[in-house]
C-alpha cells in the first residue's frame, strides 16, 4: 500500500523499479497504482510505502493493468488479419521490449513557458536529454535543454515566436499553423518528442516525414505558443483524418481537444462545424485507431453531438445518410449510436431507432453537449493541394 503524492489515503500499488535519491541517501521506488493509468505512476519514498502480503490466490498485477494501446492494436491486428506464428512471436517480442523500456517515465517533470508540468509517460529524448529529471523546452520552437541557465538565455536569443508553417486559422486569441513533417524536421520532431511526455500510444517521434502537423496556438504580445496538435499521415491507406491528438495539461479541459477534432472533420450539409479539413478534401473521415482513454472521451462527446444535430433535423434518416452529412464514418456512427441507445436490431443489422423519448433522455443526461469552442469555417484559410497531373 502507497501513499499517493497529494493524497490521505493509501492504495495498492506494484513496485516497478528502485533507485537511490538525487542526495543518495535513501532509496526511491517507482510504483504502479493498481487498476489506474500508467500516467499516475510516479517515484515515493520507503516510508510511504506499507508492505503487504497478497494471498496465493490472488491475480498478478500484469493481469488486472489496464489494456494499453500496443496491446489492443496488436490484438485488433491479430484478429482482422492473422498472421503466421513467427510473425506473432516477433510482435510478442516488440511489445515486451517497448513495454520494458517505456515502464518508468524517465523524465518527471518540464519547464514549458510559464508552466511547470509532471509528465506522464516515457519519451524517447535522446543522449542525457533523456536521462535528466527535469527538462526545459521552449514553447515557441521546442527546442530541449538540460540547464535552466541555458533556458533562460535561449528564451531572450530565441527570435522564432510562432511555429513554423502556414497560419490557416485565427480567431480572437487563437491560431492554427499548418506544418508539413517534411520542410520542417527538427520542429515537428521535438514536438512529438513533447507530445509522448503525455501519450502512452504514441511510437512514431522521428520519422515526420510523411505527416503534417495542426498547430494549435494561443497568442498574446509575445507570440504564438503551443498549446496542442493533431497530426495526419499524407495519403493514408485507411483514410484515417488524424493520426494523434496532443492537448498539453495545462490548457486541457479548455475546449482545445474538440476544437482540434472539428479542424480534421466536418459536415457538409448543415451550418455548424465538424470535420472541417475531411470536408474539404471531400472524405469521410476517422481517427487512427484505438484511441488513448481521454482521446475516445473526447471523441464520443464530439460524434454524440454532431449526430444528434443532424437526427434533431431531419424527420428520416439513415445511418449512410449520416455519415454523407457529418463526414464521420458508419462504423464510428453506428458504435456512437449504440453507446446513446439509439440502435436496435432488424433481421441481424443495426438500424437508427429514435423515438422524443430518447431524444430527451440524451438532452438531460448531458452526453451530446455543444463544444465549448466552436470552429468558424470562414475563418479557415485553408484548400487540399491536389497533386499535379
Amino acid at each position: 500500500l502507497v501513499l499517493r503524492r497529494g493524497s490521505r489515503r493509501r492504495r495498492r500499488a506494484v513496485i516497478v523499479e528502485k533507485r537511490r535519491s538525487e542526495a543518495g541517501s535513501e532509496d526511491e521506488y517507482y510504483v504502479h497504482y493498481e487498476g489506474t493509468d500508467r500516467r499516475l505512476d510516479e517515484w515515493t519514498r520507503r516510508n510511504q510505502i506499507q508492505k503487504i502480503v497478497l494471498p496465493a490466490d490472488a491475480p498478478a498485477e500484469n493481469t488486472v493493468r489496464k489494456t494499453t494501446r500496443v496491446r489492443k492494436r496488436k490484438r485488433i491486428e491479430l484478429s482482422e488479419s492473422p498472421k503466421p506464428p513467427a510473425i506473432e512471436d516477433g510482435l510478442d517480442v516488440l511489445r515486451k521490449e517497448h513495454e520494458e523500456v517505456t515502464k518508468v517515465k524517465n523524465i518527471e517533470r518540464i519547464r514549458y513557458g510559464n508552466y511547470e508540468i509532471d509528465t506522464w509517460y516515457f519519451s524517447p529524448y535522446p543522449d542525457d536529454f533523456g536521462k535528466t529529471r527535469n527538462l526545459f523546452i521552449c514553447h515557441y520552437c521546442m527546442r530541449y535543454m538540460k540547464i535552466e541557465k541555458s533556458y533562460r538565455a535561449h528564451l531572450l536569443r530565441c527570435a522564432k515566436k510562432k511555429p513554423p508553417g502556414t497560419e490557416i486559422y485565427k480567431e480572437k486569441s487563437i491560431s492554427v499553423y499548418e506544418v508539413p513533417g517534411s520542410c520542417n524536421k527538427s520542429y515537428c520532431q521535438c514536438l512529438c518528442l513533447l507530445a509522448k511526455l503525455f501519450l502512452d500510444n504514441k511510437t512514431l517521434y522521428f520519422d515526420v516525414e510523411p505527416f503534417i502537423f495542426y498547430v494549435l496556438c494561443e497568442v498574446d504580445k509575445s507570440g504564438a505558443y503551443m498549446v496542442g496538435y493533431f497530426s495526419k499521415e499524407r495519403g493514408n491507406p485507411d483514410g484515417n483524418n488524424l493520426a494523434c491528438i496532443c492537448i498539453l495539461p495545462p490548457f486541457q479541459r479548455s475546449g482545445y481537444g474538440k476544437f482540434l477534432i472539428q479542424l480534421s472533420e466536418l459536415s457538409k450539409s448543415i451550418a455548424f462545424s465538424g470535420y472541417e479539413l475531411s470536408k474539404r478534401e471531400g472524405l469521410i473521415g476517422s481517427p487512427e485507431k484505438p484511441l488513448s482513454d481521454l482521446g475516445s472521451l473526447s471523441y464520443r462527446s464530439y460524434w454524440s453531438w454532431v449526430i444528434m444535430e443532424v437526427i434533431r433535423s431531419c424527420s428520416k434518416i439513415t445511418i449512410a445518410d449520416l455519415s454523407r452529412k457529418t463526414a464521420v464514418h458508419a462504423d464510428d456512427i453506428r458504435d456512437t449510436l449504440q453507446t446513446l441507445d439509439l440502435t436496435r436490431y432488424w433481421k441481424g443489422n443495426p438500424v437508427l431507432y429514435v423515438t422524443q423519448q430518447l431524444l430527451d433522455r440524451c438532452g438531460k443526461a448531458g452526453i451530446c453537449k455543444r463544444p465549448r469552442l466552436l470552429l468558424q469555417p470562414r475563418l479557415l484559410r485553408w484548400n487540399p493541394k491536389r497533386a499535379s497531373v
